[in-house]
């Protein structure tokens, strides 16, 4: 009982992770972790200046 317990609890936090970032791609964040994504000046040209190491420079 307890790990159906578990993965249903693992499968919610998934779902709602996938959710969170298909809403803000659709919101038009191109950094989805950088703070800064729509403020971003190079956030229309497809990159992000953030320091958070995922984004291009």
């Amino acid at each position: 009982m307890v790990d159906i317990i578990l993965i249903v609890l693992l499968v919610g936090i998934a779902a709602g992770v996938i959710f969170y970032l298909i809403r803000e791609k659709k919101r038009g964040a191109v950094c989805v972790g950088c703070p800064h994504a729509k403020q971003c000046a190079k956030a229309k040209s497809g990159g992000c200046s953030c320091s958070s190491g995922t984004g291009e420079k």
